[in-house]
């Protein structure tokens, strides 16, 4: 069954657009903060110098990874407060809809890599590997495929 056709000029659809975008990271921004929170008082903790190189390192890469989804997620809205008024809701909303992709993206590995630092913690590296090559695959299935199928494969966003 098909949606039936909204009857809105393009400056509604527009700003439908970029209203429901910006809901959308109300609702993300605030996991992506949390998660940041989280990983930047790791290194103060007692047992953090227990961690291994490889610990280390995927530490650093999925601080990385959520410091890179916190500024990608929140660039929207800096485009929109700098580009509002030139009357280009078009691009501002075309600029946010690949920025938020691209932080969702960064947002899949850091949650990925906090399941890989934390279960090589608790199970070891085994257990760490394949709990966060299904919490990868998870992501990308519920995030990118089913979407992506919902849609028919098309990105009109209408």
């Amino acid at each position: 069954m098909t949606e039936p056709r909204r009857t809105e000029t393009d400056a509604e659809r527009w700003d439908r657009q970029l209203g429901e975008l910006l809901q959308e990271l109300r609702v993300a921004l605030p996991g992506v903060q949390v998660l940041f929170a989280f990983l930047l008082t790791v290194p103060f903790s007692a047992r953090f110098d227990d961690a291994s190189s490889t610990q280390r390192v995927v530490y650093f890469l999925t601080l990385l990874c959520t410091g890179v989804a916190t500024v990608v997620l929140m660039a929207p809205v800096a485009v929109h407060r700098l580009r509002f008024r030139q009357g280009r809701k078009r691009e501002i909303v075309e600029v946010a809809h690949r920025l938020t992709l691209a932080g969702l993206a960064a947002l899949g590995l850091a949650v990925t890599g906090a399941v890989l630092l934390v279960t090589d913690v608790l199970f070891g590296i085994v257990t760490a590997g394949i709990t966060a090559g299904g919490t990868l695959v998870l992501i990308v299935v519920l995030w990118w495929v089913v979407p992506s199928r919902a849609a028919g494969g098309g990105t009109s966003g209408r």
